[in-house]
């Protein structure tokens, strides 16, 4: 099935304390964006990738990587005031050949070519699935005063990744009938789930890191450095061959 992936890196970081946004930081010569970019490049399945980006920051962004991210065909887009206003404005721009919408945070750099594949493979199959993974540490409920109140049974608890994976049909109808369905949600399972759909988990793990604080670039940066080199007939290829890092 044909898929289109939208790349949300339209947040305002404000959590994440570095002086440069958390999508534009750089991870050993490349942005944190372009290495989420970079793990659906080289899919046949993929017909377009579509990237949000700020609008305040449009002007640096064509300065400093439009060009490069016209090697992998990547489109702007520019994202809005919260982050359904931009999901709303990047569906307007799926080609009509898509099946499947697949959305990923652009801070999610180290997610994995088969997580890539189980993720689209079971959503080809039941039109909505998510990457997950099961809780492994003790889950306590705490109240405004920061004392516990109860312990949590983890055991059917799971933390929500991308990409979420859906029907093109599916998603372009939730975020239609949004305000109908959901005034507050976390993410876009969560709309899809108000709609009645059933969203299927593909377990996942915790190296498919979600950066949101400075702290958690060193650890995103641990987990790439860990991981086998792809190899490459001739040497390294694209627009960031023999730039640092590679």
């Amino acid at each position: 099935m044909k898929v289109s992936v939208l790349i949300c890196a339209a947040g305002a970081s404000s959590r994440y304390g570095g002086k440069n946004k958390k999508q534009f930081t750089e991870m050993d010569g490349r942005a944190v964006f372009v290495r989420s970019i970079e793990a659906f490049s080289d899919r046949d399945d993929i017909c377009q990738i579509l990237l949000a980006i700020p609008a305040e920051d449009e002007e640096i962004f064509e300065i400093r990587w439009q060009d490069k991210l016209a090697f992998y065909g990547v489109k702007h887009v520019l994202g809005g005031k919260e982050r359904h206003d931009t999901i709303t404005n990047m569906l307007k721009h799926v080609q009509e050949d898509a099946e499947l919408v697949a959305l990923h945070d652009a801070v999610r750099p180290c997610v994995q070519k088969k997580k890539i594949d189980a993720v689209f493979q079971t959503a080809a199959k039941t039109g909505a699935a998510i990457l997950a993974h099961r809780l492994v540490g003790t889950v306590k409920k705490v109240n405004a005063e920061d004392i516990i109140t109860d312990t949590i049974d983890r055991s059917t608890l799971w933390e929500a990744q991308t990409p979420q994976v859906f029907n093109k049909n599916i998603i372009e109808k939730a975020y239609a009938n949004r305000k109908t369905l959901s005034e507050q949600i976390t993410d876009d399972a969560q709309l899809v789930e108000a709609m009645g759909y059933p969203v299927s988990v593909v377990e996942s793990d915790s190296s498919n890191i979600k950066i949101t604080n400075s702290t958690d670039i060193a650890i995103a940066r641990a987990v790439l450095k860990s991981r086998p080199k792809p190899k490459k007939a001739g040497g390294p290829v694209g627009p960031w061959a023999g730039e640092q890092g590679w």
